[in-house]
């Protein structure tokens, strides 16, 4: 957690940091995903992993102005289709810290979207994002990994059902109005709770939420009050600094003796200063500590994670069996117009002298088209054979010879054909 909230990017950082990383490498492909459990670059370009890896913790360490030596330790790296399966695995929730929670998906659609905006996505990107989508929704259809308490939202409201003896008599004030506020005060309703209030700093924000949910709101400069009279406190703003340090909310303890106050600070950054933890009967839980609940409600879904990871599997195959040969498609472009090229050649010798004139030309030469498109068509069902059988080099080594020929071919019958003017 310590090492994630220095690192998060905001929608306007995130926009800032990949024009920077599109001047850096102009040939290259960059998206940006930042949320509350990690940040990503994905990469498509020619550099090998060592080589980006480095210039991309260099750039987060500058970005952020935090040394790589503190957050080193914390780093993974994928490559290939390691990485492929990676934003396959995230974008379905199956790497989330609540595996199946369907937030992130949303969340993975922002960050490309914002990475098509700042134009830093290409034909690879572009493709392998649209996969990750199309699996997190098969994965989500295919499988009951989402159902029930998937989501960081759900997990604290399970925990507060853990800790809290009843909680449907419990004052509960939800600090934060965006999604995960929303969905802290769905579970809450189902839950039971009948005195909830949101506050929220944009107040009109937080009278929607209130009234979709028919439940109390507060306003910003309300913030200590609701807090000291709340059992329950469930935060999720969004800041740069912290709410409250140990000092600013013994003052607001003190104001009102409410008996012991638990609070769950689902925010990154956070709220709540951890050392908010240390005040007598203030019990503070953050994301960190969200884990164990989440993996005592894994277990129950191994079966679900399975199904999903087959999926997954299957779909990032299907991606690098279009990746290996993608490259072999403008080259197969560049063999059908020779194709053509000798058929153009030779109906023009044909049509030559007496036969200049003559009433078939039409229906021969959309004859002969379609005579070389089904020639075409055996040849590229080959060298899709050779792309399988022997790998993407050895079909377009294939498909470069073929292409020469034809152009020797073609060239040839031009220089007949001049010859014979």
């Amino acid at each position: 957690m310590e090492i994630r909230e220095k690192l998060a990017f905001n929608a306007s950082q995130a926009t800032l940091a990949l024009s920077r990383l599109k001047e850096m490498e102009r040939e290259a492909e960059f998206v940006l995903l930042s949320t509350c459990n990690r940040v990503e670059f994905y990469y498509a370009g020619e550099r090998d992993l060592q080589q980006i890896a480095g210039r991309l913790v260099a750039f987060l360490s500058g970005f952020h102005g935090v040394e790589p030596e503190q957050f080193k330790s914390a780093l993974y790296f994928h490559e290939n289709e390691a990485a492929v399966r990676h934003l396959l695995m995230v974008a379905a929730g199956l790497d989330s810290m609540v595996v199946g929670e369907a937030q992130i998906l949303g969340q993975v659609k922002d960050s490309y979207k914002l990475a098509c905006a700042a134009k830093s996505t290409g034909k690879i990107l572009n493709r392998l994002f649209h996969c990750a989508f199309f699996t997190a929704k098969s994965v989500h259809t295919g499988t009951a990994i989402s159902n029930g308490r998937v989501s960081v939202a759900g997990v604290a409201v399970e925990l507060a059902l853990q800790l809290f003896a009843d909680i449907t008599q419990a004052r509960v004030a939800v600090i934060g109005a965006g999604e995960t506020g929303e969905l802290v005060v769905q579970h809450l309703v189902k839950a039971g709770c009948t005195d909830v209030t949101v506050v929220n700093r944009t107040y009109e924000h937080g009278v929607e939420l209130a009234q979709r949910w028919k439940i109390a709101v507060g306003k910003w400069e309300e913030l200590d009050d609701q807090i000291g009279r709340a059992n329950i406190v469930i935060s999720s703003a969004a800041t740069e600094t912290y709410l409250y340090t140990k000092e600013s909310f013994e003052r607001v303890v003190r104001k009102r003796r409410t008996g012991s106050k638990l609070i769950i600070d689902v925010g990154v950054p956070r709220n709540f200063d951890p050392a908010v933890n240390g005040i007598e009967e203030v019990y503070l839980y953050s994301m960190d500590e969200l884990k164990k609940v989440a993996e005592q409600n894994l277990k129950t879904r191994e079966e679900d994670v399975a199904s999903g990871l087959e999926i997954v599997y299957a779909s990032a195959g299907e991606f690098m069996d279009w990746f290996r040969v993608k490259d072999i498609g403008p080259l197969i472009g560049r063999m059908k117009e020779e194709f053509q090229q000798i058929s153009r050649n030779e109906l023009g010798r044909f049509f030559s002298g007496s036969r200049r004139e003559a009433s078939c030309r039409v229906p021969l030469e959309e004859m002969v088209d379609r005579v070389v498109n089904k020639l075409l068509h055996c040849v590229i069902k080959n060298v899709d054979a050779v792309a399988k059988e022997a790998g993407p080099a050895e079909a377009a080594k294939l498909v470069d010879t073929i292409l020469r020929q034809a152009h020797e071919i073609s060239c040839a019958a031009k220089e007949e054909g001049d010859t014979r003017e």
